[in-house]
């Protein structure tokens, strides 16, 4: 870490006057990243402001790390350089939003309380049911990458989002996309910054196309003494096009980490009795509509169900689902919260390989004496969290060798892994972001093309970008 010179640090002063600028060890504590502490911090309030920060930043070569509540900046990396924080949670406008042409635009540091809240007086709510979902912002959801469980039916971020503007390594403004759905112009360069952790640039606003509430909604639970029965419903669900808004695959495991302490911190609405066992994998699906619509859905998946050998099936009332939709939501925090080290593996795969990918995932964990458990997103994506008992050596070896297995043993079946969360001392001995890539010399041609100076969360993303 390098300190900012005396007069760089008193032009970001004077760039966002001197009550949103703070130097002092307290202060800088709360934005450390794995250990590594900023010189300066400072809360711009406006894009004007956010641009004269990279001009600096870009004349002297200063890192910038850019965040919101700061729920996500565990994922990738310790920065190799880090001198100064840019907390944008000062930019935290809802700056249009038209309910008639369900679009909204907001402000990087708005949280998706206040967005969601806002929506809802009109009905309307945006696919970002994301985790940490009471404290995130909108620009470190996006930068983060992470989805959500109605993935299923509303696809990633990437598909709603209409357009961005943020600023380049250059100092300069930049827009791409626009505000309405039928916007065609231009590039969809927003689309880059989804996922990059904030290594091409700094979003200061996003447009996103919102969606009406639906009248109603049920859940489908269905209960299989082996994974490979759960994963066939899954293909004969994915065969049947039925329009579900989430559909999930649970390992045993799953029923005591969401009836856990750390599970009732991340959502307070309880779980229904018997929805999940201990001894059984599960299926969980959620749909929505009017009521002949989730008739006929309901009474499919029964069918569905019982061809694929259910051992039990259960249908959750609209008032039932909100503690196990926050659960599967608030999947990484539970998991999170309920070892000393835990380390959470996300696998990308084709949908139908997701059972021989958790069984080899499974045999990795069980070889190497680490409880597990596993959500699968119908999609094809995996969240695998192995939980040792202790932050020891012996735990962070035998973690080591199982994360190893199982980014082979994804690799072997055409998909990718990377590990998002794990203890920051144990980053160094871990592939954070997976095995090698075929497409990581176009990704260092994108980072030098947004980011030439190469000022933005220098070393945290893919390959150390």
């Amino acid at each position: 870490m390098s300190a900012p010179a005396n007069v760089s640090a008193s032009r970001l002063a004077e760039t966002v006057g001197p009550e949103h600028f703070a130097c002092d060890a307290e202060t800088l504590a709360a934005y450390q990243v794995d250990g590594v502490m900023p010189s300066v911090a400072v809360r711009p309030g406006s894009i004007e402001e956010v641009a004269e920060i990279v001009r600096v930043a870009a004349a002297e070569k200063l890192a910038l790390i850019a965040s919101g509540a700061r729920t996500k900046l565990g994922i990738g990396l310790p920065p190799s350089r880090y001198d100064v924080a840019v907390d944008m949670s000062r930019m935290n406008r809802i700056v249009a939003y038209d309910p008639g042409d369900l679009t909204l635009s907001v402000e990087p540091g708005c949280s998706l309380g206040t967005v969601l809240g806002a929506l809802g007086e009109q009905r309307q709510f945006l696919p970002l049911a994301v985790p940490y979902l009471r404290r995130a912002t909108i620009g470190g959801t996006l930068a983060s990458g992470i989805d959500s469980p109605l993935r299923q039916f509303f696809g990633t971020a990437r598909d709603y989002t209409l357009g961005m503007e943020f600023v380049g390594g250059d100092g300069n403004p930049m827009k791409s996309g626009g505000r309405v759905v039928k916007n065609v112009s231009g590039y969809d360069l927003h689309k880059l910054m989804i996922g990059a952790i904030g290594t091409l640039g700094i979003i200061t606003r996003v447009n996103f196309r919102t969606y009406p509430v639906p009248a109603s909604s049920r859940a489908f639970v269905a209960a299989f003494s082996r994974s490979n029965g759960a994963f066939g419903l899954r293909d004969r669900i994915s065969q049947a096009a039925l329009p579900l808004s989430t559909l999930e695959v649970f390992s045993p495991g799953t029923a005591a980490l969401f009836s856990s302490e750390a599970a009732s911190r991340a959502e307070s609405a309880p779980l229904a009795a018997g929805v999940l066992s201990d001894r059984e994998w599960t299926v969980t699906a959620e749909f929505a509509g009017v009521d002949v619509v989730l008739d006929r859905v309901e009474r499919e998946l029964r069918q569905l169900a019982e061809a694929a050998g259910a051992d039990r099936v259960a249908v959750l009332a609209s008032d039932q689902i909100a503690g196990a939709f926050g659960r599967k939501r608030e999947f990484v925090p539970i998991a999170l919260g309920s070892s000393p080290a835990t380390v959470i593996l996300k696998i990308s795969v084709l949908p139908w390989r997701m059972n021989d990918v958790i069984s080899q995932s499974g045999r990795a964990a069980d070889e190497n004496r680490l409880a597990w458990v596993a959500m699968a997103r119908g999609v094809g994506a995996i969240y695998f969290a192995m939980m040792p008992g202790s932050r020891d050596e012996d735990a962070r070896r035998r973690t080591a060798a199982a994360a190893n297995k199982i980014l082979s043993a994804a690799q072997s079946l055409e998909g990718h892994a990377t590990i998002p969360w794990c203890p920051s001392e144990w980053k160094a001995s871990l592939p954070v972001w997976g095995l090698a890539r075929a497409d990581f010399p176009q990704m260092r041609k994108l980072k030098a093309l947004f980011d030439p100076q190469g000022i933005f969360a220098p070393g945290r993303f893919v390959g150390g970008l």
